[in-house]
């Protein structure tokens, strides 16, 4: 076969004849990594070959990303994906290959023929939610579903393209310069929190490609990207042209917040819910035309995130579950719980401050603290934190405060500013539940649950707390401080240019720390700040993109954010007298990293379970554990142990000195199973640990005696 030119931007070198034993003989499409070739293997079976372009192929970095992508796809490969055949991601040119599935992509079908009529977008919607549930249970989270990246084949949709990025055709950007989408089609939590990006982003954008299936537009729509994320972040979706019978489940699907969105087993239940008539025969385009051969081809697939391997889900009503108590205290053997919560609706949900009954407690721990478990006043994994003598939570549009003692519950009540998605928090003795978007502080006092003050602030895009005050982070890069207790304003300073700016702030340290990584994640700005009265103590440009986890000893703490992906490849202490930072690499990178330093020893777990222990002062690695779990959430430590959660409600106990896993309580998943995008790290007090569920409960046990548990 002689050597033909393949036209795409960048004018790629001569097409090869093979990969591997496959011969190319026409090209499909091409994107950001390579180029999809038809091909047929030896007994004539069609695939689809995509080649990495080959200014990408002598780049680590890109091999790097194409075998995770080789790796995702094949663990998605099944009934709604196109199934992996063969690969070799060491190649002179590596490539992947897959079958072939005949068919135009969503995006093709709505050009050419218009939006879908609701029987065929019925059943879209059903298909599509069927492939996703398959992909979320084997842990990946796709990130760029879209119109392009769906195949209408005869028998039903395909899920493609398991990438999640493309290094030329981005026009935002993340902490670290990279875009992790497509605008049109992201979750709001991919602009405001993309690290903590979880399955419920796939259901946002499902929601996304069902509006543009049904009317040709998407429910944001604009020429600008930027434009575009302010809509995602900030306003209600466009549904005008979506059929009636669908619009609430596309409704649900574009919740602004990732816990309230449903989950694919919900969906397929509403769809059944809606019409007695929906059943899952064969879809079919209808009125499709011929499609032309470089338009008619599966794209290549994108590596994704990895979430927690999901069992079947039981089906579950159309509708939110509002206000229904669901609480279920593991198997036998668990914790020496047994009973259910005596709480009635009318306790739950009465006027007010009104403070129910707590639940039944069973059993005594080895220092004589009771352990307990109580059903929040909502659904949802609650989100807690430790101050003032109450244990402070949000949970589904709702705050809450419990006593710690014995998860008596004080007082709920719903608060509008919360944005439902952080935990509240205390400063000035008073709760303060996480700003929502329009900027509303409200402090309220925590044993009655009353307003103490309200403040309308400007925009803000970060806040983090001490002792006594609330630091936020206006989009403009201003800084500004907010006495917690009566609510006025302390000082403000604007630090930084327009663009991402976060704060942190640590236990044990008396400065709040801006980042301000560079445009390119080349280099990241730290200024260190007194809360008090906003005084610069230092302020270095340091290499690389970073993120501070903690700090100690005069010396702050950050993790790195390094190639494609981001991932976690060192940490870096910096001591800003000397203005000299020391940097310790791990051994294998850690991918959507979440730490915590305890004195000099950083706690780092990463997707895919790995749990890390690095002292700072010994520039060492203690130990690694592989807690085989996909997602956790942040480790907490008391010095003596790390603690973490995991997505099915179960809290881990590790040895600090040793890395050995301890103690771990039974699962938590409750009734009706929920995923969430990020999972709220256990809180550490008087000798306690306080963590939730997906159940909706929050349990406490004896933090010095994890076997036990």
């Amino acid at each position: 076969m002689a050597p033909q030119q393949d036209a795409w931007a960048g004018a790629e070198a001569e097409r090869p004849e093979f990969a591997g034993h496959y011969r190319l003989e026409r090209r499909l499409g091409s994107g950001g990594m390579g180029v999809v070739h038809l091909a047929r293997s030896t007994s004539g079976l069609k695939l689809a070959v995509k080649v990495v372009h080959p200014e990408y192929a002598n780049e680590p970095e890109f091999r790097g990303r194409f075998r995770q992508e080789v790796a995702a796809a094949r663990r998605v490969s099944g009934a709604f994906t196109a199934s992996v055949v063969d690969a070799d991601p060491d190649a002179v040119r590596p490539w992947m290959a897959t079958l072939y599935i005949p068919g135009p992509t969503l995006a093709d079908e709505v050009k050419r023929n218009g939006p879908m009529e609701p029987s065929p977008l019925r059943r879209l919607m059903a298909g599509l939610a069927e492939a996703l549930r398959d992909i979320h249970r084997v842990g990946v989270v796709h990130r760029d579903l879209k119109p392009s990246n769906v195949l209408l084949s005869e028998d039903g949709p395909k899920v493609i393209d398991f990438g999640i990025s493309r290094p030329k055709d981005s026009e935002l950007r993340t902490e670290t310069g990279k875009l992790i989408g497509t605008p049109p089609f992201m979750a709001p939590e991919q602009f405001r929190r993309p690290r903590e990006v979880g399955p419920a982003a796939d259901i946002f954008a499902l929601g996304s490609v069902l509006v543009h299936a049904a009317t040709g537009r998407g429910p944001f729509d604009s020429d600008s990207p930027y434009v575009v994320a302010y809509q995602v972040v900030h306003d209600e979706p466009d549904l005008t042209g979506v059929p009636e019978e669908l619009s609430d489940l596309v409704r649900r699907c574009l919740a602004k917040e990732p816990e309230e969105r449903p989950t694919p087993d919900e969906l397929m239940a509403g769809l059944r819910a809606v019409a007695a008539s929906y059943d899952t025969r064969v879809f079919i385009p209808g009125q499709r035309t011929e499609v032309p051969p470089e338009r008619d081809r599966p794209q290549q697939p994108r590596t994704a995130e990895r979430a927690e391997p999901q069992p079947a889900e039981p089906e579950a009503a159309a509708k939110p579950r509002r206000g229904r108590r669901r609480a279920v205290y593991g198997s036998a053997g668990a914790v020496g719980l047994a009973a259910v919560l005596a709480l009635t609706a009318s306790q739950m949900f009465g006027g007010g401050n009104a403070a129910p009954a707590a639940d039944t407690t069973h059993g005594e721990t080895s220092n004589g603290a009771p352990p307990w478990a109580t059903a929040g006043p909502a659904e949802g994994t609650p989100r807690c934190s430790h101050g003032a003598g109450t244990l402070a939570c949000v949970q589904g549009g709702r705050t809450f405060a419990l006593d710690p003692s014995d998860g008596r519950l004080l007082w709920q009540r719903p608060v509008a500013a919360m944005t439902g998605g952080e935990k509240p928090f205390t400063a000035g003795g008073l709760v303060q539940p996480f700003p929502g978007q329009g900027g509303l502080l409200e402090a309220l006092e925590p044993t009655s649950g009353a307003t103490v003050w309200k403040r309308s602030t400007v925009a803000h895009r970060t806040v983090t707390v001490t002792e006594d005050t609330l630091v936020l982070a206006r989009t403009d890069g201003t800084v500004t401080a907010v006495d917690g207790a009566s609510g006025s304003e302390a000082w403000s300073r604007p630090l930084a240019g327009p663009g991402l700016t976060d704060l942190a702030a640590f236990p044990g340290d008396d400065l709040v720390y801006v980042t301000s990584p560079s445009a390119d994640g080349s280099s990241t700005r730290v200024t260190a700040l007194d809360p008090a009265d906003g005084e610069v103590r230092w302020d270095d440009r340091l290499n690389g993109a970073l993120r501070p986890v903690g700090a100690h000893g005069g010396e702050v703490f950050l993790v790195s954010a390094e190639g494609a992906f981001s991932d976690t490849g060192a940490v870096v202490a910096h001591d800003p007298d000397t203005g000299a930072s020391r940097r310790i690499p791990l051994i294998v990178p850690l991918a959507q990293v979440q730490g915590s330093a305890h004195g000099n020893v950083v706690h780092l777990v990463g997707t895919g379970g790995s749990l890390v222990a690095v002292d700072m002062h010994r520039r060492d690695r203690l130990w690694t554990l592989e807690t085989g779990l996909a997602r956790a959430s942040a480790p907490v430590s008391d010095g003596r142990h790390v603690f973490l959660s995991a997505p099915d409600g179960r809290l881990l106990a590790v040895d600090a000195g040793t890395g050995r896993l301890v103690g771990q309580t039974s699962p938590r998943l409750g009734d009706g199973e929920r995923v969430v995008a990020a999972l709220p790290a256990p809180v550490v007090a008087e000798g306690r640990v306080y963590a939730s569920a997906p159940d909706g409960t929050v349990f406490a046990v004896d933090a010095r005696d994890p076997a036990a548990w």
